[in-house]
């Protein structure tokens, strides 16, 4: 089978791997100024990488990097092209300067650009991505030299912007940073060099203006107004050996009030089929474009995927531009079950670009031509999902279990159908099981059933830049298609009904055992900006940029945030998210980086959902990281402005949870055993609010630990605390917070059984940990923080673990029951008062003696009393217990008697009832 290699956008990771859930965003690289440096030898090459150069016998490039401090192993690539491949590089050869990148440039297709960041490997640590130099780079083949061997050649400096096409430095190539119209009468240009001359073209007609010979930055005055579908360019020459260079004129700030009166436009898109009528009629809005074409396909598979099971046969349509720059064409049948593309002509995209329509309901192979999808068809829906109906929870009932599709089946303890591991399927296949010792526990679905939650949230399951025939594992915050089912989960990757009907499936069999599913949705960046379908056919639209610069802004990371406050996009979200939850009846959605949406679009898009369930939850992630938005961002400071959705309390966690585990600089109130902490923040949390911007348990998500950051137990070995006894308490008191708090309780899967995500090294063994002198400490190994592309087994829930911690798995599913059924754990703001009370208590001796969460919840007649302790009791902490008290959980072997004074030990959770 012929493998392709430059059929993916660039895959840039979401902030949620940058990030994570803490919100504290890492700083990024310096950076400097494209001047001249004065050169510096570098450091001791320590690669090992040979020195002699095995030249291949096509075009290539080298990408010669030079360190000046640290080392070059723990240092890779990530090369991408305009619109195609993206992934890491190693550096494989090493010469005097450095250490260097050599490829084909036929692995990147026929692009003149080539992109590339250096960054840090995932190293044993987990730690987080970090760039040498924080902004994207890119090659410029028109630009650049070729040597005898038909190499290009460019040289970069650690921590340095500009690229130079010699090993002395003194040569920076020419680029154009900016090629934009300020408005509609002005052209703004800044290039790194002096030009000789300037021209603009205008569909390929010069457009005459006064000459700015000598100049970098300038802005040139047109004598009559940009029009918005023509097509655009600069041409530069560089007095620098005369190097001419072609830009594509940047249009987005044409996309003002004007525009949005004339072209904003409030009708259907997508492939709609008119069953009545038995036509199909296809709708794109791309007022920039002088032509579309459409292409009906048969097969949803490209032969340079699968030269078998592909075809590129196709039919190609003139689609015809109408009001409010819509693009349209109608067949006169039925078109179901034929999959289609649209090659978009503007001037961005001068040649023609096929890409899919952002509107596509379902795809085709690794998501490159879409479907038109009957939804009633029998390939599309099991039996029964008709009967399906929602379920009615509130949102302060929830308990959340997160989880990715291949994490609970990917384990050779989940010995369930080998066809079905890692994928939709596997997730509802019932009577799996594992044995150990004697004892036999339940896995995969029905684990999660036998734990007892309510709903459980699915990291992302929408059509991801990812192979989906050679599947590496990945979380999936790399949007390709947003309302496309991703097919790497299904059975038959090409066949766009597959995944529909598989994953309904899903829907119903959780929806069956009273289990609602959450999709985790990435609307907050794209895959890749350049190849992006958003702006290919509106170029600039979508995203945010810079008002100084002109480049996309990177509050997401990954250097595209989208710009929900822009009508169409809020359009896409709004009329997105309604599509997933009338087609696969989910019980709500996680927005991923939810503080990069403004309000006004949360708001709207929330109320719009609730039309459709009133019982739908919507939360997100409100960390504050917006950028040239207009209006209010999402996040906490705002959270006052909501309507009807909440967000991560990482107060709450940060409360409970840190870094370190026992020096009294890094500690938090459960993750110690030394020192007495202040537990306020959690206090608040548990009472329903978020710090103290906000009192209402109806936005209060309360969690500790998620997919994006170590699992609870893994915190404490990160921090080199190795007392497993405790590791396990410290785990239940978190846990024993989270769902006795107000508002949604989260967490994340696999907590209940210990889960661990161990490094592995290449040839799949575990990486030792060490000691501050460099040994190994027998049987600790390194776990990872960021698990986004980690191995499976890295990622896999361990069933094994279950046996061996059987009574961990009782505890939860206590407090998860008791969370759900008990009204006083569901109040409303006004009513926590009335219900609900917590509040710190001291072991005797003070504070420094260790340290009591009591709290009581009332309940009709009943009376619930609680009493979680932390790890740094020194002294003792006694309870006077009613003689009518029922027990209903005790995490300590410490002895419960009604009717008598009972004492509270450290790490224990205490509940009764009288």
């Amino acid at each position: 089978m012929k493998r392709n290699k430059v059929l993916f956008p660039i895959i840039l990771l979401s902030l949620s791997t940058l990030v994570g859930c803490n919100g504290k965003k890492q700083e990024p690289a310096p950076e400097e100024p494209d001047t001249p440096v004065t050169p510096t030898g570098p450091i001791e090459n320590d690669s090992g990488l040979p020195t002699t150069i095995s030249y291949l016998d096509e075009p290539g490039f080298m990408i010669h990097y030079q360190r000046t401090s640290g080392t070059y192993t723990e240092w890779d690539m990530w090369l991408w092209s305009d619109g195609l491949g993206g992934g890491v590089r190693e550096f494989n050869y090493a010469d005097d300067y450095g250490v260097i990148a050599y490829y084909p440039l036929s692995d990147f297709g026929d692009s003149k650009n080539i992109g590339f960041i250096v960054k840090q490997k995932f190293s044993v640590t987990g730690g987080e991505w970090k760039k040498d130099y924080n902004s994207d780079r890119f090659l410029d083949f028109d630009v650049l030299q070729k040597d005898e061997h038909g190499v290009y050649h460019a040289y970069i400096l650690q921590k340095k912007a500009p690229i130079w096409t010699d090993a002395a430095r003194t040569d920076v190539m020419c680029a154009v940073s900016m090629c934009e119209f300020s408005d509609k009468k002005h052209l703004h240009v800044i290039a790194n060099k002096k030009l000789t001359d300037v021209a603009l073209l205008a569909n390929g007609t010069e457009v005459p203006f006064e000459s700015k010979a000598g100049e970098k930055d300038f802005t040139v005055e047109l004598k009559e107004n940009a029009v918005i579908d023509s097509l655009y360019k600069a041409r530069v020459t560089f007095e620098d050996k005369g190097i001419v260079v072609e830009k594509a004129v940047n249009i987005r700030k044409l996309y003002d009030e004007d525009f949005e009166a004339a072209y904003n436009y409030d009708g259907e898109l997508g492939a709609i089929v008119d069953e009545a009528n038995q036509t199909t009629t296809f709708k794109v809005w791309s007022p920039v474009s002088t032509s579309i074409k459409l292409r009906i396909y048969d097969n949803g598979t490209p032969v340079e995927i699968d030269p078998v099971k592909g075809s590129d046969v196709y039919q190609e349509f003139n689609m015809v531009k109408g009001d409010k720059g819509v693009f349209s064409y109608t067949a006169n049948e039925m078109l179901y079950g034929k999959y289609y593309t649209y090659v978009v002509t503007n001037a961005s995209n001068q040649n023609g670009t096929e890409v899919v329509d952002p509107y596509a309901k379902s795809a085709g192979v690794n998501g490159l031509r879409g479907m038109i999808v009957n939804f009633n068809d029998a390939k599309a829906k099991p039996e029964g999902w008709d009967d399906v109906e929602y379920l009615s929870y509130d949102n302060k009932e929830l308990t959340v279990y997160e989880t990715h599709v291949a994490d609970t089946t990917s384990s050779a303890t989940w010995t369930g159908s080998e066809a079905n591991r890692k994928k939709y399927a596997g997730m509802y296949e019932t009577g799996t099981t594992y044995t150990k010792g004697g004892k036999t526990v339940t896995t995969g679905f029905d684990h999660i059933k036998d734990l007892g939650v309510n709903a459980v949230q699915i990291i992302p399951i929408f059509d991801q830049a990812n192979d989906e025939i050679d599947v590496e594992f990945n979380w999936g915050y790399n949007p390709l298609n947003y309302n496309c089912l991703e097919g790497a989960y299904s059975s038959n990757p090409h066949d766009g009904y597959a995944r529909i009907k598989e994953f309904r499936t899903l829907v119903q069999k959780y929806n069956k055992e009273g289990i609602e599913i959450i999709m985790d949705v990435v609307y907050n960046h794209v895959n890749g900006l350049t190849g992006s379908n958003f702006n290919i056919l509106m170029p600039g639209y979508y995203f945010r940029y810079d008002s100084t610069t002109g480049s996309p802004t990177s509050g997401s990371g990954c250097g595209n945030d989208t710009k929900s406050e822009q009508y169409m996009y809020r359009k896409f979200m709004i009329e997105s998210t309604a599509f997933w939850l009338e087609t696969y009846k989910l019980g709500g959605f996680r927005f991923d980086l939810m503080g990069l949406h403004d309000v006004d679009t949360m708001n709207q898009l929330t109320a719009n959902l609730k039309t459709i369930n009133p019982y739908v939850t919507v939360y997100g992630e409100p960390w504050s990281m917006a950028q040239e938005m207009k209006g209010d961002p999402s996040d906490q400071s705002n959270i006052s402005k909501w309507n009807g959705y909440g967000g991560f309390n990482d107060h709450m966690r940060d409360g409970m949870i840190s870094g370190g585990l026992s020096t009294d600089e890094d500690r938090a109130w459960v993750t110690n055993d030394e020192y007495s902490v202040n537990p306020t923040d959690i206090l608040l949390g548990m009472a329903g609010w978020t710090g103290t911007q906000s009192k209402d348990p109806d936005k209060a998500v309360s969690y500790v630990t998620c997919h994006d950051n170590y699992t609870l137990h893994d915190r404490a070995i990160a921090s080199n605390y190795f007392n497993e006894a405790n590791i396990k308490r410290m785990n239940l008191t978190a846990f024993s917070i989270v769902f006795l708090s107000q508002g949604t309780s989260f967490m994340l899967g696999g907590e209940e059984l210990l889960r661990t995500k161990i490094v592995y090294d290449d040839d799949g063994n575990p990486v030792p940990k060490k000691d501050a002198q460099g040994q190994d400490i027998p049987g600790v190994y390194m776990v990872s923080s960021n698990s986004y592309n980690s191995c499976y087994k890295t990622n896999e829930i361990d069933y094994e673990r279950k046996v061996d911690n059987l009574d961990m798995m009782e505890y939860y599913q206590k407090l998860i029951a008791l969370k759900q059924n008990l009204d006083g754990l569901h109040c409303t703001r006004s009513e926590v008062v009335a219900n609900y009370s917590v509040a710190e208590a001291n072991f005797v001796g003070g504070a420094d003696y260790g340290s009591v969460l009591a709290g009581t919840i009332k309940e009709g007649d009943d009376t619930y009393r609680f009493f979680i302790a932390n790890g740094s009791a020194d002294g003792s902490y006694t309870v006077d217990v009613p003689a009518n008290a029922e027990l209903y959980l005790n995490t300590s072997t410490q002895a419960f008697t009604p009717g008598q004074t009972n004492n509270i030990a450290k790490f224990q959770t205490l509940i009764y009832r009288y």
